[in-house]
């Protein structure tokens, strides 16, 4: 980025009102990684507006500043402090290698760094990139994956479009960011080795003052709340009281599960927490040991 364009905007970013201290958060400006955040601050109960071209704005019912910017300079500046913490996909901030702190994982970006080559290729393995030529946006991660595998490849570096290369005849195969493999797919090429996996996390510049250090725990509360209920579910269900030792064995609560008689004499009703993933893989093991009228209800917020 043009060094006076980045003054600029680090001049923009640092006008803000010193009467109020507010956590500079950085997010995506457009793209699947800006809904994604947007829709994580709603589900914090924090309101934002931003309309097409704002750059900044102000919660309106939370101590947060939202600077919207380009996923590739959230790292930066968050490092310069021109934004105290960021949300961006981890394999961008494993690329851009600058001095800060990922503090969370978020659950939801997710993606992997592959290397892919056209369909048709034999692929006897990672010497297949020996003596080729290798397009990506990513050319820290991809160096560090050849060294590790001593391969003796060129990197042609660019900006985007990665996956019409080996087509245009830029070069030989593609490392680039997958999420599905549909694109892939759709250029003729196919994923040989995933050098990394990814998901969205938080990021922190390492040397916030104590005011901005006490709004980021505020915020990764409410961040941490949302996240466990994405992940959990409450459970209901009803089983005769011999049943019940059985069925807690099977599906533990947070601490244990909560255990109610029913009007029925005999039959109680269990109400628990579960991880949604390993629900499922029990639900025979509960249905087997008597669990009758099975309930599975979103949490909407998670305190641990």
């Amino acid at each position: 980025m043009p060094d006076g364009f980045l003054f600029f905007l680090k001049a923009l970013f640092l006008q803000t009102d010193n009467s109020m201290i507010n956590l500079k958060l950085a997010i995506q400006k457009t793209g699947r990684l800006s809904d994604h955040s947007k829709k994580l601050l709603e589900d914090c109960g924090i309101k934002i507006s931003n309309g097409a071209n704002v750059l900044r704005t102000v919660a309106g019912n939370f101590p947060v500043e939202i600077l919207f910017l380009r996923d590739d300079d959230i790292p930066q500046y968050v490092e310069q402090q021109v934004a105290d913490i960021g949300i961006i996909g981890e394999n961008m901030v494993l690329e851009k290698n600058k001095d800060v702190a990922i503090l969370d994982q978020l659950g939801f970006a997710n993606c992997r760094l592959s290397l892919a080559i056209p369909k048709e290729e034999h692929y006897p393995g990672p010497e297949y990139f020996n003596n080729k030529k290798v397009a990506t946006s990513y050319p820290r991660l991809l160096s560090e994956y050849l060294k590790k595998n001593n391969l003796k490849t060129e990197i042609e570096e660019i900006s985007g479009s990665v996956e019409i290369a080996p087509g245009i005849g830029l070069a030989d195969a593609v490392c680039d960011i997958v999420s599905s493999g549909s694109t892939l797919l759709t250029n003729g090429l196919r994923e040989v080795e995933t050098i990394l996996t990814s998901q969205a996390v938080i990021i922190s510049n390492k040397n916030l003052n104590e005011e901005k250090k006490s709004i980021l725990d505020k915020f990764l509360f409410r961040v941490r709340a949302v996240r466990n209920a994405r992940e959990n579910k409450y459970i209901l269900l009803n089983a005769p009281e011999e049943a019940i030792p059985k069925i807690c064995e099977i599906l533990p609560g947070m601490k244990s599960p909560t255990v109610l008689p029913l009007a029925i004499k005999g039959w109680c009703s269990l109400h628990s927490v579960v991880r949604e993933d390993d629900f499922w893989e029990r639900i025979d093991r509960l249905k087997n040991a008597g669990a009758e009228g099975i309930l599975v209800i979103p949490i909407e917020k998670m305190i641990m």
